[in-house]
């Protein structure tokens, strides 16, 4: 799959959706199998309203993945 810039629902095909959906409950099924999947990565938020929740939800997902 490759990289997409994600602002709507619609800007990604239903096809995409499902491989994804797979994607995640494979990972929420055997999260040992994804400990390092980010191991290399480094992620950068940009949030234009203040969600520190959101915010930190994303965090946690990238460290237990194994990113930075």
């Amino acid at each position: 799959m490759n990289i997409r810039h994600l602002i709507d629902y619609n800007d990604i095909p239903k096809n995409d959706w499902d491989m994804l959906y797979c994607l995640a409950c494979d990972i929420k099924k055997s999260p040992s199998r994804y400990t390092s999947a980010c191991n290399t990565k480094v992620m950068a938020t940009l949030f234009y309203e203040p969600s520190t929740r959101t915010q930190l939800s994303f965090q946690t997902a990238m460290l237990r993945l194994g990113g930075k």
